[in-house]
């Protein structure tokens, strides 16, 4: 499930790698998590959403809880999958450490492919988004705790696992699904 990766996911769902490209999952609320943990390395792939689409990244994921809160979550977010009356954060919204860190700029291209280059090694997380670096964080710096859609903290991000799972999250609505392409660790 998305928020716990020790439930098992809903009957019949189904993530499709069609003409290379892989397909997120229907019904939306779900993660792709590899089966091997990574502590250092590169990511890189490309993404599109549709117009309502929310994925995410996890990096160094434990197979419980929620990878945006108990490993790291990369945002991947079309600003209109918000509703109109909520207040986003930039900690909210595409190339942020989800609800932790948010980019130096917001250079997403609505419903074209964008393209990550993630690197993790030890502390250091960096993340260009279409060409341009968009974070630089030190983990250790990051002492203050997320708040959790529950409203209960979760770890600092100093306190996060350096090794763990990757993975994809298909989160969107309206039919639209997160669509990879050229992954590569």
């Amino acid at each position: 499930q998305w928020n716990d990766l020790a439930k098992p996911a809903a009957t019949g769902v189904v993530w499709k790698v069609e003409q290379g490209i892989l397909n997120g999952s229907e019904p939306r609320g779900t993660w792709l998590i590899s089966e091997k943990e990574y502590a250092d390395f590169m990511l890189e792939f490309e993404w599109k959403l549709g117009e309502r689409g929310n994925s995410g990244t996890a990096l160094r994921a434990p197979l419980f809880g929620d990878p945006a809160f108990d490993g790291l979550e990369l945002q991947m977010v079309d600003p209109r999958y918000y509703p109109a009356d909520m207040k986003v954060t930039p900690e909210e919204l595409t190339g942020s450490l989800y609800k932790a860190v948010r980019p130096s700029a917001q250079v997403f291209k609505p419903t074209d492919w964008n393209k990550y280059l993630i690197t993790c090694r030890g502390a250091s997380v960096k993340v260009t988004l279409n060409g341009q670096l968009v974070l630089d964080v030190n983990l250790d710096e990051q002492l203050k705790p997320a708040e959790r859609h529950d409203g209960s903290d979760a770890p600092p991000l100093k306190k996060r696992p350096r090794k763990g799972r990757i993975g994809f999250q298909e989160l969107s609505r309206g039919g639209g699904h997160v669509q990879v392409r050229n992954a590569r660790v």
